[in-house]
């Protein structure tokens, strides 16, 4: 998303998302305002977490965050439905700043620093999760 970005992760100790966020959004920062040549903040605010304390909901967010790219095709689609499923999927599959291709099954470079494993605790099987993500494509309000 060109605006902000959005992660599902498990602290393995107490603050430790906090400690790790703070962490990354210094460092990219640090990254783009020397690339870009430029200083300042980067980001709007501090980030927000909620904590997933009901089994039904990460699997609900692993949705959420990999068809979060459908708003740049399609900004209504959540409250009129999908125009084209088709193009909407393909969208997400080719939709390079995603770990939607990785959670499939699919292997990039950029899944070094990935880690699926908690993946399975959601769905049984790739299929199923992709299953998921088309059932809700196919959604219409």
């Amino acid at each position: 998303m060109p605006n902000h970005f959005h992660i599902l992760a498990t602290p393995l100790v107490d603050d430790g998302l906090s400690q790790f966020m703070q962490k990354l959004a210094t460092a990219y920062a640090m990254y783009f305002n020397k690339k870009y040549k430029r200083t300042g903040s980067l980001f709007e605010g501090k980030f927000k977490s909620q904590h997933a304390n009901d089994d039904r909901y990460p699997k609900y967010l692993f949705s959420y965050i990999h068809l979060n790219p459908v708003k740049l095709i399609q900004s209504d689609w959540k409250e009129v439905g999908i125009n084209n499923q088709v193009v909407a999927h393909k969208y997400l599959q080719e939709y390079h700043f995603s770990s939607y291709l990785e959670m499939m099954g699919h292997k990039r470079k950029e899944s070094r620093i990935l880690n699926s494993e908690p993946f399975p605790n959601y769905y049984d099987s790739f299929s199923r999760a992709e299953k998921e993500v088309r059932e809700w494509l196919a959604f219409s309000a």
